[in-house]
């Protein structure tokens, strides 16, 4: 673990945004009572003290150069992310909104609301349009666990392999490749949670700045949120989030574990979508191809995901671990919890792989 002044900016800026998602959570449920899933919203707030806590225990080089891409990470996170959010209003205000007032009025959570009832109408009607809107969002859920194994190939095989930029820059690639996505994760989740913030300020009704939000992403989010998410805060968040504690484990199972809550809950969501035809449980949307597709591609996303990240494991070790994945995956759907899935996922997924790893 490491405490100093670069890591202690990132650990206040993490515990006032829980505190502030807190804030928005209890006046959501206030508001909304029977729309706002308070219980999912406590476990987020959850993670992001989590995060928090853990945030200094990523970094494992105190030398110079570990302090210098410590400062540059407290940078981007706590400076440069604040920045782009406050440039990105900034614009929508002086180029949209003061030129053209009337946006103000049109911009708001009833008109979106309005739209968002139109385009499911319009999904109701014709089935093509629920899968392609579902396979927008799962699509979306991917690109994390893509981002994170794209990095980590990039630090460890191209940055310190081929160009030797390691012996340079004084850190191995895989304390450059640990750089590098925690940097982008802690980066996303605050863009993500900004945009969470305006999206949601309909709740202050004199001091809104839900007309501040960008048209292509409030057209985007027609298209990509459920109508139960319309009073929550977005998936993105929690979904990376979710990987944060499992981060220390062997990258073979975190990966596995990553993609197990993307492509195995997409596989789940678009075959029961397109082939599903037996509900369980019968007053669930669930079906039994969802459950059969889930469970099997997230075996096999965990045994390519371990013999890849994982090479001396052998066999045996690599079934059982992706069995233990994917059975866990299948059970956490049959349960259905009221905590979402996103959340669930990995974080029980990585555990119980996480065990089999270190005790078989």
């Amino acid at each position: 673990m490491i405490i100093n002044f670069f890591t202690v900016p990132v650990i206040l800026f993490y515990i006032v945004n829980g505190f502030l998602y807190l804030f928005y959570a209890i006046k959501l449920k206030k508001n909304f009572q029977n729309e706002h899933n308070i219980l999912n919203s406590s476990v987020v707030i959850f993670l992001w003290f989590l995060a928090a806590l853990l945030y200094p225990f990523f970094f494992r080089d105190d030398s110079i150069h570990g302090k210098f891409f410590q400062s540059l990470a407290m940078q981007i996170i706590c400076i440069y992310a604040s920045l782009l959010v406050f440039f990105i209003l900034f614009l929508q205000y002086e180029f949209k909104i003061r030129k053209h007032p009337e946006l103000k009025s049109e911009r708001t959570m009833e008109s979106f609301l309005e739209k968002f009832n139109d385009y499911t109408k319009l999904q109701e009607k014709n089935a093509s349009h629920s899968f392609k809107t579902d396979f927008h969002r799962k699509i979306f859920h991917i690109i994390p666990a893509c981002v994170i194994i794209g990095l980590w190939f990039f630090a460890t095989d191209v940055w310190a392999d081929i160009y030797h930029a390691d012996l340079i820059w004084g850190i191995s690639g895989e304390d450059y490749a640990i750089f590098l996505i925690i940097t982008v994760g802690y980066t996303a989740i605050i863009i993500f949670a900004a945009l969470d913030y305006i999206r949601l300020s309909y709740i202050f009704k004199k001091r809104t700045i839900f007309h501040l939000l960008p048209q292509c992403l409030s057209n985007f989010l027609i298209r990509t949120v459920k109508k139960s998410e319309l009073r929550d805060f977005t998936k993105p968040v929690a979904l990376i989030l979710s990987y944060v504690p499992i981060f220390f484990l062997p990258m073979g199972v975190f990966t596995a574990s990553a993609l197990i809550a993307s492509i195995g809950d997409g596989m789940a969501s678009l075959m029961g979508i397109k082939f599903g035809k037996r509900n369980f449980p019968k007053n669930s949307c669930k079906t039994i191809v969802g459950y059969v597709a889930g469970t099997v591609s997230s075996f096999i996303v965990s045994i390519i995901s371990l013999m890849i990240f994982e090479p001396t494991l052998n066999i045996n070790k690599i079934f059982l671990i992706a069995i233990g994945g994917s059975l866990t995956y299948l059970l956490i759907d049959i349960l259905s919890f009221k905590i979402d899935d996103n959340i669930l996922n990995p974080i029980f997924c990585g555990f119980v792989m996480g065990l089999l790893y270190y005790i078989l």
